[in-house]
């Protein structure tokens, strides 16, 4: 089940809400004359509708999840328990080791398997099917166990509290990767105002039609560039193919983490910001500080830092930060190169930037990026070689009309996903505060605006819903990693 599927938006939610409210009015009678705000009930309906959902797509692996949680709420208790710091960081170092060995089994034995046949070395290769958000649910156990261990957040003692926080479906099975000391006060204690819910609702709206619109589009304009007969690709075909899918892979992922942070704040959780205009970056390193941020920030504060960050090693802890980082994306060799492609980039323009002062700036960190989307898209190294082949002008030809219909026939997508880039919503806060004097909260500004947002949610609401009535392609290109 995905969040733009219909099936989701008309009965999976209705079905949430109303057990919800249901459930809210059990938490109240719960809650007596004593005052405490109780969300027992509440959080019981969440967990529920999380494992139906996960479920959903993963029948057998919602008992992995599940026995991920029941591990880590154990380990998380001794992290706690221990009073010596050096038995405090055994008991992590365990549990960095088991939750890593778990998502190693399930994403990597295979690929390290068939690799290692190729040096002679035949070992069993493990025919297991990718769990759906192994890697999100993994990363969060984990930051669940590094903010206990640094004391940022308590060890949570109810193991439905746990259960609610690593198997919560908005943000399930492709993320934002929300560590646990940003919810875990909500987790029982939190509130949720008309206000959350409008610019919540409104959230996931936006993040609806940035799939179904934009990205449903152009992965059909992508898939038939990058996909098929890659030996007769034009050159104009692969720069229209990869930036289609440049555009795709923005308008999806950034509309799944939309529609995750629009859906916890109408039910009180604050999931953080994961993508900030990505593509109007001025230097790679701009680029990463704005592209899933979640996850750069993880590696950061778990991983590079701890390594020595800036002050120690830089070079090395670059690399290894990035080639993590490829991998994490996926057991294939193109995610490694991926990987060490940015990396290396990075460390280039660091050295660039401290002898010269001067930024890349935005048209170059630009074809840097794209460029290093082709290496994404490929797993076979063979196509990829293909494909650089004609993206670069070594093809069999520069110029064909399918490029050419490509470009014109869905002209309006275009320049919608190009100014959608921007950051639209911003500059209209900004024109909205100057035009009205500063006073934005008067009477008759607050129903213009509220009457634009419905318009706006309306129209996004129906246009979608329309173009996910017999569509064909609508998954998240995210859920896989």
């Amino acid at each position: 089940m995905v969040f733009s599927d219909l099936f989701f938006l008309f009965v999976f939610i209705p079905a949430l809400i109303v057990c919800y409210r249901i459930a809210a009015w059990f938490d109240r009678l719960a809650s007596g004359s004593s005052g405490s705000k109780k969300l027992i009930f509440r959080n019981a309906v969440l967990v529920i509708f999380s494992l139906v959902f996960y479920a959903w797509g993963e029948p057998v692996y919602v008992f992995l999840m599940i026995g991920c949680v029941i591990m880590n709420y154990f380990l998380g208790l001794w992290v706690d328990f221990c009073r010596r710091r050096s038995f405090r960081r055994l008991a992590l170092t365990v549990g960095i080791l088991l939750n890593v060995a778990t998502l190693g089994v399930f994403k990597y034995a295979g690929f390290v398997c068939a690799e290692l046949a190729r040096f002679g070395i035949d070992l069993p290769v493990p025919q297991l099917t990718l769990p759906i958000g192994i890697s999100f649910y993994i990363f969060q156990s984990i930051s669940y166990l590094v903010d206990v261990y640094r004391l940022h957040a308590a060890a949570q003692r109810s193991f439905a509290g746990l259960l609610l926080y690593i198997s919560m479906f908005p943000q399930l099975v492709a993320g934002p990767i929300v560590r646990y000391s940003t919810v875990a006060r909500e987790i029982y204690d939190r509130h949720v105002t008309s206000s959350d819910i409008a610019d919540g609702v409104f959230r996931f709206l936006i993040g609806l039609g940035k799939k179904v619109i934009i990205a449903n589009q152009m992965s059909e304009i992508a898939d038939t560039f990058l996909t098929d007969n890659l030996a007769t690709l034009s050159t104009l075909g692969a720069w229209v193919g990869l930036l289609a899918f440049t555009l795709q892979i923005y308008f999806d992922f950034s509309g799944y983490s939309d529609m995750a942070i629009g859906m916890g704040r109408c039910m009180g959780f604050h999931f953080p910001e994961n993508f900030d205009h990505p593509y109007t970056c001025r230097s790679i390193t701009d680029f990463w500080r704005r592209w899933h941020m979640s996850l750069g920030t993880f590696f950061r504060d778990y991983i590079y830092i701890p390594l020595g960050g800036n002050r120690s090693h830089q070079i090395f802890n670059i690399i290894v930060v990035w080639a993590l980082t490829g991998l994490w994306h996926g057991a294939s060799w193109n995610f490694v190169l991926w990987g060490m492609y940015f990396g290396v980039i990075l460390i280039v323009e660091k050295a660039i930037m401290r002898f010269t002062g001067h930024q890349p700036g935005h048209i170059i960190a630009m074809l840097l990026v794209i460029v290093g989307w082709g290496i994404f898209y490929y797993d076979d190294l063979g196509h990829m070689e293909q494909f650089f082949r004609a993206f670069f002008g070594y093809g069999s030809q520069l110029y064909d009309f399918t490029a050419e219909s490509a470009i014109f026939d869905k002209f309006w997508l275009w320049i919608l996903a190009i100014v959608l880039c921007l950051p639209v919503r911003r500059w209209i806060s900004e024109a909205h505060i100057k035009l009205w004097g500063g006073n934005p909260s008067h009477a008759g500004v607050r129903v213009i605006e509220t009457s634009c947002r419905v318009i706006v949610a309306v129209a996004i609401l129906v246009t979608s819903v329309c173009l996910l009535v017999g569509a064909t392609n609508n998954a998240f290109l995210y859920t896989r990693f």
